[in-house]
């Protein structure tokens, strides 16, 4: 099974690479001008031997850091920006200049989560990236660091990349980080083992993921965990390996761990439900409405509802949590966070009676709910 997902990888029409900010930078934080030109040499192979690729590049930041004579990260919001500003400029004047030497055009995608959430503007950002592939360009994506607020720690684009990789049906999706793989322990330790092949995401109960990330990026084994778990959800195999073994990842060779991705595919409208969206509230549920839910298919109804938590409006996203306090589901709830708990525990009936027909209605329709995966927390 290994070798056949690795021969898929390597065949792949479309293939996203996604590279963070520890892989693109020399010991002092700055770009490393050899490091970037390595990578572009294994992705113009890919590209020029017919399939299309897209680059998601974290280094923004990163690229910002030494001319602005910052020695870490900078852990305020507009510092962060500052330095984006000032290094995302950088960082594309170098992408262009070595996929050039390849007689390949690169072309920037800048987002933001609401461009993954927003379904206009998710739509929109699908025609874009389709049109450069047609025309021919190596888009270069990057969450938008200059404009983005809280969603600046959006994983260090592991979870874009992810998203991106469902957004534009690409067949494969390749991690580099400075790991050369996901292993059994830490990687110091002695005896750990290599993990060559996650086929379910349960066989990772147990494994001590660990870590942050880098001092001059935002994610970890975490995050990029997380984003295998996403794209397989979205049948798209994964293969999570370092930097310096792009060329041999792309190729399907024996490198880093491969997710192998889940035997059913939900819709993209799940998907983005799970995934794109950011709950802005939480709805405690009684065991039977986490039962009718989760397993029955059923839309929830205020009567299942003991408990009201965040502010929302009619449309947020929210997400239903179980007695334990475990997300189970999230949709798109149908009233304001201020008129619900008025509501609760009551039949769509009774509320019908005494406040009008308005009032007969789900507080989250099931077209409009996705079942959680099972939550594995390893932080």
């Amino acid at each position: 099974m290994t070798a056949q997902l690795r021969a898929g990888i390597a065949a792949a029409e479309t293939v996203v690479v996604k590279v963070g900010s520890s892989s693109l930078t020399d010991p002092e934080g700055g770009l490393s001008t050899d490091r970037l030109a390595a990578l572009v040499d294994a992705l113009a192979t890919r590209r020029l031997a017919g399939s299309n690729v897209i680059l998601v590049s974290s280094g923004a930041i990163a690229a910002g850091m030494v001319p602005l004579g910052l020695r870490r990260r900078p852990r305020d919001l507009a510092t962060q920006q500052a330095a984006a500003s000032v290094g995302q400029g950088a960082l594309l004047a170098s992408y262009s200049t070595e996929f050039g030497r390849h007689g390949l055009t690169t072309g920037q995608v800048l987002l933001t989560a609401d461009d993954v959430t927003r379904r206009g503007h998710y739509l929109n950002a699908r025609r874009t990236i389709e049109r450069l592939l047609a025309l021919g360009v190596v888009p270069v994506i990057n969450e938008n660091d200059t404009v983005a607020t809280h969603e600046i720690r959006f994983g260090d684009n592991d979870r874009l990349a992810a998203l991106v990789a469902h957004l534009i049906d690409a067949r494969a999706l390749v991690l580099l980080s400075d790991v050369d793989a996901l292993y059994d322990a830490p990687p110091s330790h002695p005896g750990a083992r290599r993990i060559d092949t996650v086929t379910d995401h349960a066989q990772l109960d147990g494994v001590d993921i660990g870590g942050t990330g880098s001092h001059v990026g935002t994610g970890g084994m975490i995050t990029k965990i997380e984003a295998a778990q996403i794209a397989t959800s979205a049948g798209v195999p994964t293969v999570l390996t370092a930097a310096d073994r792009a060329g041999a990842a792309l190729a399907g060779e024996d490198v880093g761990t491969v997710f192998a991705p889940t035997k059913t595919r939900p819709s993209a409208r799940q998907l983005w439900l799970r995934y794109a969206t950011s709950p802005q509230g939480r709805l405690l549920l009684d065991p039977g409405a986490v039962e009718a839910v989760t397993r029955r298919g059923k839309s929830l109804l205020p009567a299942g509802i003991r408990q009201v938590a965040g502010h929302f409006v009619a449309g947020d996203a929210v997400d239903l949590i179980d007695e334990s306090g475990r997300a189970v589901a999230r949709g798109l709830v149908n009233y304001d966070s201020k008129e619900l708990p008025e509501l609760l525990g009551r039949s769509t009936h009774d509320l019908a009676r005494d406040l009008g027909p308005a009032y007969e209605r789900e507080v989250i329709h099931r077209d409009h709910l996705a079942v959680l995966d099972r939550v594995r927390d390893r932080r």
